[in-house]
Order: structure tokens, then C-alpha cells, then sequence
């Protein structure tokens, strides 16, 4: 973290977090952030689900949820690009307050509920970004739709020929009954609607499921079930997690969904058990917890062939995603890796 970027945090952290993380998205706009541009190297370097990443280490969901900040972030070091959630009509979201920092916990809780500006101006956006690192977006679902597994298709039929990969996110714990749409037969059909209108699309591109961490062994096999039979590229684990397990901040009772350093087990372990399931056959992607090269390169380890940050950038700054990049070269090289791809699952037994 630069000195420049300490002293960003501190004023940011002095207000609310929400208003906090709007300046920091204009303040990236305005190029008061560190730009480093592409981190790479043999070692790094990697391709997933037909992606061609210059390093595993990824934007999650969530950050810049309306891609107003996308050829920005494209400089900033990272392997690739997840924006949004988007949802087929603008919705604002539940009611502020609606993000807390647990500082003690080096944790955040938020209970948004997919507010964004909708498809159309998302996806202009997206249509405009500079070539570069890989960028894909996540689908939302309307709260109010009449039928919330066509919004999934919906998004993706408009946004589609402007994607490198999109996710179907029904993990989030802050639209009512999202999470149900994980249920195997719901499951199931959704994923054929999105699959149908992906192979519709001029040109193929890959699609996620995003999990949540709090599935049941049984949930869980199923889930890998329908995501083995599905078509899908690629499994996302894990999103928010409702429990809240041994926190210490003043905040730790706020409804919605925690991330952070305290998810970090739980989501490594989800990982794990998943890429049992799936014997190895779907590309993983490991989500939740990670602050450091080391928790990437557990996850990794664990089954992931890449890896996503967010959380822990509200407490060090965006010049984490490089720092973790060139950390996980080195860690690699020390193990006598020469690639990523080498590394994925290497210890997952130890988190089963």
C-alpha cells in the first residue's frame, strides 16, 4: 500500500461506507489511484474456461457494480473483471443504511439488494471499454419480477455480445427467496434458460454459477450435480455468508450477507468439498476471505484455478491485487511450480 493510498483509506474510513466507496469509484475515475497496469509472467499467466487470464487474480462482483469504472480497474493488475450485479430494469435496493466495516473483524456486512442502473446503461458501458483483461458481468434479478429466472436470461441476451464471461448469481442473501432459485430442479431449469441464450449469442462465451457458502453437504451435491450436467463453465464459490461465527465489532448483528477475513474458512472449505465433487471436471473460481498472497494461494491449492478479491480492499487499499499477483509468482516459484494450472488442488485435501 502506498503512502498516498494509506492516507486515502484513513480519510474514507472516517465516513459513512457506502459514501465512502461512491468517492472511492470517482476518485479511481479521476486517476487518484494506483494504475499499475497488466501483471504477468509465465507462472501466472493462465487460461480458464477458454478465458485467457495475465494473472488468477480477479475483481469480484460487487465493487463496480454499474462498470463506471471499468478501463480504470483494467489497468489496475488485475487477471480479469467481474461488474455488477445488473438486473433487466434499474432498481434502487433496500433502504440505507445498508454496508458496515467490522473493523475488529477486518469484515464488511452489506445488505444491498442488487441496486444498480439496469442492463442498458450497464451495458453501453461495457460496449465502450478499451481491449485488455478479460471482463465479464453478473446477473441479477429484479426484486419484483413475475418470473426472476427469465430476468437471468433477459440480461444476458442484451449484454451478451459485449461480455468475456457472465455469472448467475442467485447466492446473494438480500433479494427475499434468491437463494431458493439454488434448489435443484429450480436450479436446473434456470441454468437451461441462460445456457439457451448463451448458445444463441453470436459468439460463445463462458457462464458461472455463483454459490453461496452456506449450502448443506446435501445442497452442495446437487448443486455440483446440476452444475456438471448443465452446460455451465465454471463454478464461483463462495458469495456472502449469512452466519456470524465468532465476531467482535459493534455492527456484527446488522442483517445481510458478511464478507471478508471472516469467511475465509468457511468459503475455502465450500471450495474444497466442491472441487471433490466435481472431481476436477469444472473450473473453479475462489471467492471469500482473501487478503493476502498466501489466502490466494490456499485457495488455489484447495481447487481454484483463479481467484477473486473485494472485501479486503476496504481495508488495503486497490493496490492489493498486484501485491497478491506478484506474492503468488513468488510462492509458486518457491514450490517449484512453473505455472499456475500445476498448483490447482495441489492441497485440497487438507480443507476436506
Amino acid at each position: 500500500m502506498t503512502p498516498i493510498e494509506r492516507l486515502g483509506l484513513l480519510a474514507l474510513h472516517r465516513i459513512d461506507p457506502e459514501t465512502a466507496h461512491g468517492l472511492s469509484l470517482r476518485f479511481l475515475r479521476m486517476g487518484l489511484a494506483p494504475l499499475p497496469g497488466p501483471v504477468t509472467s509465465a507462472r501466472l499467466a493462465t487460461r480458464v474456461a477458454g478465458l485467457d487470464l495475465p494473472n488468477p487474480v480477479g475483481l469480484a462482483a460487487g465493487f463496480d457494480k454499474n462498470a463506471e469504472a471499468v478501463p480504470q480497474l483494467m489497468r489496475a493488475g488485475f487477471g480479469f473483471l467481474e461488474v455488477g450485479a445488473a438486473t433487466p430494469r434499474a432498481q434502487e435496493g433496500n433502504p440505507r443504511p445498508r454496508l458496515w466495516r467490522l473493523t475488529e473483524d477486518r469484515g464488511v456486512i452489506n445488505r444491498f439488494g442488487f441496486n444498480n442502473q439496469g442492463m442498458e446503461p450497464i451495458t453501453a458501458r461495457l460496449a465502450a471499454r478499451p481491449a485488455g483483461v478479460p471482463v465479464g458481468l453478473n446477473l441479477g434479478a429484479n426484486k419484483d419480477s413475475a418470473d426472476r429466472a427469465a430476468d437471468f436470461a433477459r440480461v444476458l441476451a442484451h449484454a451478451g455480445p459485449h461480455l468475456d464471461f457472465a455469472t448467475v448469481n442467485v447466492s446473494s442473501p438480500n433479494t427475499e427467496k434468491l437463494r431458493d432459485l439454488q434448489g435443484k430442479a429450480a436450479l436446473a431449469a434456470l441454468l437451461t434458460g441462460v445456457i439457451e441464450t448463451r448458445d444463441g449469442l453470436a459468439r460463445r462465451i463462458p457462464v458461472f454459477l455463483k454459490i453461496a457458502p452456506d449450502l448443506s453437504p446435501e445442497e452442495l451435491a446437487d448443486v455440483a450435480e446440476v452444475a456438471l450436467t448443465s452446460g455451465i463453465d465454471g463454478v464461483i464459490a463462495t458469495n456472502t455468508t449469512l452466519g456470524r461465527d465468532g465476531l467482535k465489532s459493534a455492527n456484527a448483528g446488522q442483517q445481510g450477507g458478511l464478507s471478508g477475513a471472516p469467511l475465509f474458512e468457511k468459503s475455502t472449505r465450500v471450495l474444497a468439498r466442491l472441487s471433490h465433487l466435481t472431481e476436477g471436471k469444472l473450473p473453479l473460481i475462489g471467492v471469500g476471505g482473501i487478503s493476502s498472497a498466501e489466502q490466494a494461494y490456499e485457495k488455489i491449492r484447495a481447487g481454484a484455478s483463479a481467484v477473486q478479491i473485494y472485501s479486503a480492499m476496504v481495508y488495503q487499499g486497490l493496490s492489493l491485487a498486484p501485491e497478491i499477483a506478484h506474492g503468488l509468482d513468488a510462492l509458486l516459484a518457491r514450490d517449484g511450480f512453473d505455472t499456475v494450472a500445476e498448483a490447482v488442488g495441489t492441497g485440497r485435501d487438507a480443507w476436506l
